[in-house]
């Protein structure tokens, strides 16, 4: 029995030194920076403050996370909505098939992030061609605007994280029994309730994992808005690249950095405590 616990950690040595370097100390960093004080140079002063922590009082501050919240959960639920159907399709799909179509989620990839976040400012941009075809069949006015407001953020989060949840999504519903669903319809289940009481549950953990590959990134996200956005659109990431490099206040962007780790990991410690409370009443 110690031999077996012995060789479990020597099997989790390497993962466990690896979130240790890069997650766990920079993750400490961010948090003892923004207890010290900034520096006119841009660098860290002597000493320790609170005043930091005060000055996210500012008054633009919630609404700017407010807007990062309602924008990071509306491509999270957005990504869940459009992956479940297509994952279903390539996992139901034949073999050869499949690989097209995992080969097509993939292929943004091969293309910059940059490159393809600005093909989006041309195509949105005012004089461009689906402005004027919108416009044709009557969906737009002549005054309206594609591009810096949020509209135009969600839809380019929603197009870059869309593969961050359906590779979890396939994963998960290829591996599912779909005998399970073929009992339910015999047993006289709905279409729908079957899908809704036995496929659902059964890729739950695919789920789950779209959930937090999509909704991490979503919250840092800072590009999209800076570039597609406006300043009517910033999220708490811009204000942190602001904080970083324009202001060059290293305090006030780690404590930033603190409060967006926060809202990322307080909800999934949250999750799985819960999630283990449940499962030890079961037991």
């Amino acid at each position: 029995m110690p031999g077996q616990r012995m060789k479990g950690w020597m099997i989790s040595l390497p993962s466990m030194a690896w979130l240790t370097v890069f997650f766990l100390l920079p993750t400490l960093m961010i948090f003892i920076i923004a207890f010290k004080p900034a520096n006119p140079l841009g660098g860290l002063g002597e000493g320790w403050t609170l005043r930091t922590w005060l000055e996210l009082g500012n008054p633009n501050y919630p609404s700017i996370i407010w807007r990062t919240l309602r924008l990071s959960f509306y491509c999270t639920a957005a990504c869940i909505l459009l992956g479940i159907p297509f994952s279903y399709y390539i996992a139901r799909a034949p073999e050869r098939r499949q690989r097209a179509l995992l080969l097509l989620v993939i292929i943004p990839f091969w293309t910059n992030f940059l490159i393809r976040v600005f093909a989006w400012k041309a195509v949105l941009h005012p004089e461009g061609a689906l402005k004027h075809m919108l416009v044709a069949v009557g969906i737009a006015s002549p005054d309206t605007m594609l591009l810096y407001n949020e509209w135009a953020v969600l839809l380019v989060m929603v197009y870059t994280y869309l593969p961050f949840a359906i590779m979890p999504l396939y994963a998960a519903i290829e591996k599912f029994d779909f005998a399970l669903l073929d009992a339910a319809l015999d047993l006289g289940a709905g279409r729908a309730t079957a899908m809704r009481r036995v496929f659902l549950p059964g890729i739950r953990r695919g789920i789950q994992t779209a959930v937090l590959m999509v909704l991490i990134p979503a919250l840092g996200s800072y590009v999209i808005p800076d570039i597609l956005g406006g300043p009517s659109s910033e999220m708490l990431g811009n204000k942190i690249a602001q904080r970083a490099f324009a202001d060059r206040n290293l305090p006030h962007s780690a404590a930033l950095s603190a409060l967006l780790c926060l809202c990322v990991m307080l909800p999934m410690l949250m999750g799985t405590l819960l999630r283990r409370k449940r499962t030890g009443g079961a037991a």
